[in-house]
């Protein structure tokens, strides 16, 4: 069989040593992360581990079923997750979000968990959202769970993965783009803000949130305000609200301007 397997959600494995090995040796961006068999020995393993762990890919040892459940063929031991869809350029998406319906990027600072992320992809890109930043470490893989949760959104949003986030966000202010990032109880409310566009918003890990590197390049922070004394809402829903309200107040603008 085939060392290539394009599932139903368009995400594709690479099976096999060799394969995973040459893949991670030429193209190491483009895997999203290794699943390794328990037990699994030999000189191309100890070579796939010692490459991924140089080039910052993620793996795991799973049970052989888990292995067999996703590739049904020969895979040795060894299978490489890719999103297939790719990421674009940084530079090429600051031009191109400023000509989608919201000319809205969002940004994840430390998000770790992939339906997360997914579910809101697929509310931003609903919603007409011009694409997502995300950082090449401490970010959630852009896997099968993402994918689904995304309803196939993650193939559709422009992605740019930088290597260093709030460097990154400097170069989105250089463009012209307000950045907006969100800490908790602090910042203006969400409610009352009008908001600035072209923007990033940034949204920081449930358990950690911004890193003060990358909260030091927000222009303003926003806070969304919770009644009844609750005070948690994941990173999904916490983007939705805040990507919710600045599409309202992008059709308001654009209703203004026709009458």
């Amino acid at each position: 069989m085939d060392n290539e397997h394009q599932s139903s959600e368009s995400l594709r494995l690479v099976a096999g040593r060799k394969p995973v090995l040459e893949l991670l040796s030429t193209a190491p961006e483009r895997v999203e992360g290794v699943m390794l068999q328990k037990g699994a020995k030999g000189g191309p393993v100890e070579q796939i581990l010692d490459l991924c762990r140089q080039r910052g890919v993620r793996f795991r040892f799973v049970e052989r079923h888990e292995l067999d459940r996703q590739f049904p063929g020969n895979h040795q031991g060894v299978l490489a997750d890719i999103f297939e869809a790719g990421y674009t350029e940084l530079h090429e998406l600051l031009q191109t979000a400023r000509q989608s319906p919201l000319p809205l990027l969002v940004a994840l600072d430390q998000v770790l968990d992939p339906g997360n992320v997914g579910a809101l992809v697929r509310t931003v890109y609903a919603l007409g959202g011009a694409g997502l930043l995300v950082p090449k470490h401490h970010a959630a893989r852009l896997g099968t769970g993402a994918l689904k949760a995304s309803a196939g959104a993650l193939l559709r949003l422009p992605i740019a993965r930088v290597t260093n986030l709030a460097r990154a966000l400097e170069e989105c202010a250089e463009a012209g783009y307000t950045i907006y990032g969100t800490q908790g109880e602090a910042g203006e409310n969400l409610f009352f803000l009008e908001p600035r566009l072209p923007a990033v918003v940034v949204l920081g890990g449930e358990e950690k949130g911004m890193r003060p590197g990358v909260a030091k390049r927000c222009d303003f922070t926003l806070r969304i305000p919770l009644q009844h004394g609750f005070d948690s809402l994941n990173v999904a829903q916490a983007g939705a609200l805040i990507t919710g309200h600045f599409a309202r107040a992008k059709a308001l603008s654009d209703a203004a301007g026709k009458t």
